[in-house]
């Protein structure tokens, strides 16, 4: 195994080891209705709100995504791991029946939203890069939908991990 390689493999598994949140990418449009689990989501700014997505070059999504023009990012909770494994591919359903699942609906801007996911962000594609492996979009967040309750859902070390908080007590 060349460096270049081993190098490239160890940058994989440093980053297996930085907690992620996973998230539904969606996209619906003049291109179709597609959607991936995604946990290279990041904050760009707040002003205007937008966010970063990064998807691999060689998703077959990412035609759908740059047509369309628009993206949904949904935040999932701890109880949608199932929902998370039928977008990243490790079932068996199709793109279609994945969206027949319970739990779709339309946003403000005909994006698909998961409903129970700790929040929704639709929003318009701004911008798309591409650097080494990776399609880069910047997505101007036009609408957000928040959950009242729930707890999160990250990807560490290769797995699905639920996240818990407990409320601080007081005392008098």
């Amino acid at each position: 195994m060349s460096h270049e390689d081993q190098h490239r493999l160890r940058f994989r598994d440093a980053m297996a080891s930085l907690p992620a949140a996973v998230n539904i990418v969606t996209t619906e449009g003049i291109a179709g209705r597609c959607g991936i689990t995604a946990t290279a989501v990041c904050s760009v700014t707040d002003t205007p709100p937008t966010l970063l997505v990064c998807v691999n070059r060689k998703s077959a999504m990412n035609p759908v995504f740059e047509q369309n023009g628009r993206m949904c990012v949904n935040v999932l909770n701890h109880q949608q791991e199932e929902m998370a494994r039928h977008f990243a591919g490790m079932t068996e359903l199709t793109m279609e029946q994945r969206f027949t699942l319970e739990g779709w609906r339309d946003g403000v801007l005909r994006q698909p939203i998961l409903q129970r996911a700790l929040a929704s962000l639709e929003g318009e594609i701004q911008q798309i890069q591409t650097i080494g492996t990776h399609q880069l979009y910047l997505l101007e967040i036009k609408h957000i939908t928040l959950a009242d309750e729930g707890h999160g859902l990250i990807y560490f070390k290769r797995q699905f991990h639920a996240t818990f908080h407990e409320a601080q007590a007081t005392t008098a």
